[in-house]
């Protein structure tokens, strides 16, 4: 088993997620620092803190570097983060006066935090269109399905009617959610960094505050008026969207994983085969989805302690954020991907829905019983003849209905009421086809 399924050559196509992936690659982590120094150089030469011409050679430099990332291994260990390395490296491109500039009173911290969040609008954007693909999926298949009787089940067991479209739009409303959620989590994630070393930006001598506005208006991220190398509230709170989307994901997946098992028999997926048994057609992807959803828990609660920085910068914390929140953010678009790709090969199977719904001898119908009897008669002594007709039935394996008829046959027959599922599948239908925003 690699340490890193996500990014394995053998399960790839089970874990990974090459596209959003590249956003988090060497490649874009490198790309993305060398961007944000030939920013930081820009914005310093508009406020006549260095010479544009050395801004110049840092944009050029920057932009025609070509670094392995190998080549910074040694010193990223050795420092604890790759900036040191890298300007070394970008330096040696560079003439004196510009080398003598690069970086001019940022920090590492600067550098990896405002990089990172160039990534993180890339994946968000990556994230949400998967999304917004699967929100629509979802709400056909909950209006192609608004009238299809299904049980509905509580403490797994059958409970009362509703229908098939219902339960999809059960799975749908909390993605919607998320859905909404993102854009304000957007304006709160995606900010400059630029404090300096403990946050004072005291090497731009008094120009630090109008250096940081310039910074990230032309990185297209938020200013936001101050330093934050310590406070990391907009991470925690992307690593509890990120995790609450997984996890949306993976109830999808524990109702369909059983909604397929055998003797259930609701819906067909395009499964996995078995090395041994011919009959089997395994629930491979609604059983990831489950599994990414339990990751995505670990993760979220390892990065919500990494959210606690001591002091003004805390690396321990830092590197806590490197190792699980790459994880995190391919989890969710990978499950994102594995949903649309399940939902595109199901199969519902409306006979076998109402058949399940109907078998245990109809007393799927008994709260439906009470309620009508509890017209005629205090409700308590309706739920007591009702369970006394439930007790009966199955002693006697004659279905409720035909005992309901018998005892009182000025009743109208038992029918499957859905109540408002249909209305309830149609209204997320209509939800999920609205354009986002």
């Amino acid at each position: 088993m690699p340490a890193s399924p996500l990014d394995s050559g053998l399960f790839a196509g089970l874990f990974g997620d090459p596209e959003l992936a590249a956003h988090f690659s060497d490649r874009a982590t490198l790309d993305t620092m060398l961007q944000v120094e030939a920013a930081l150089a820009a914005a310093q030469a508009a406020e006549g803190m260095i010479p544009a011409e050395a801004a110049a050679e840092i944009a050029y430099a920057a932009a025609t570097a070509r670094i392995d990332p190998a080549a910074l291994s040694a010193g990223t260990a050795r420092d604890g983060v790759p900036v040191p390395a890298l300007l070394a490296a970008l330096r040696a491109d560079l003439g004196e006066e510009a080398a003598g500039r690069l970086h001019w009173g940022a920090t590492s911290q600067d550098i990896v935090d405002t990089a990172l969040m160039l990534r993180l609008r890339a994946a968000l954007t990556l994230i949400e269109r998967r999304l917004a693909a699967l929100t629509a999926t979802l709400g056909d298949l909950a209006a192609a399905h608004a009238d299809t009787p299904l049980a509905g089940r509580s403490y797994g067991q059958a409970a009362v009617p509703t229908s098939f479209g219902a339960v999809v739009a059960g799975w749908g409303w909390p993605l919607l959610a998320h859905a909404e959620r993102l854009e304000g989590l957007r304006t709160r994630l995606l900010r400059a960094s630029l404090g300096g070393a403990v946050g004072t930006l005291s090497a731009m001598q008094g120009r630090g505050a109008a250096v940081r506005a310039r910074f990230a208006a032309a990185l297209g991220l938020q200013d936001p008026g101050h330093g934050w190398h310590s406070s990391r509230e907009g991470l925690a709170e992307l690593a509890g969207w990120s995790c609450g989307v997984t996890v949306a994901l993976g109830r999808i997946g524990e109702d369909l994983w059983l909604m397929a098992q055998s003797g259930v028999a609701e819906i067909g997926l395009a499964g996995g085969s078995s090395s041994t048994m011919p009959q089997k057609v395994n629930p491979v992807a609604p059983s990831l989805l489950v599994a990414l959803a339990r990751a995505a828990v670990a993760l979220e609660s390892g990065l919500q302690g990494a959210a606690l920085h001591r002091q003004s910068r805390d690396g321990t914390a830092w590197f806590t954020e490197w190792l699980l929140l790459p994880q995190l953010m391919l989890g969710a678009g990978r499950a994102l991907a594995a949903a649309q790709e399940m939902l595109a090969g199901l199969a519902p199977d409306p006979v076998q829905m109402e058949a399940n719904m109907e078998g245990d001898l109809g007393l799927i119908h008994a709260e439906a019983l009470v309620f009508t009897l509890a017209l005629q008669m205090p409700r308590p002594a309706a739920q007591a003849a009702v369970a006394d007709l439930c007790a009966e039935a199955r002693a006697s394996a004659m279905p409720l209905r035909q005992l309901a008829a018998q005892r009182f046959p000025h009743l109208p027959p038992l029918r499957a009421d859905l109540g408002e599922a249909p209305a309830e599948a149609r209204r997320f239908a209509d939800a999920a086809r609205q354009p986002a925003g």
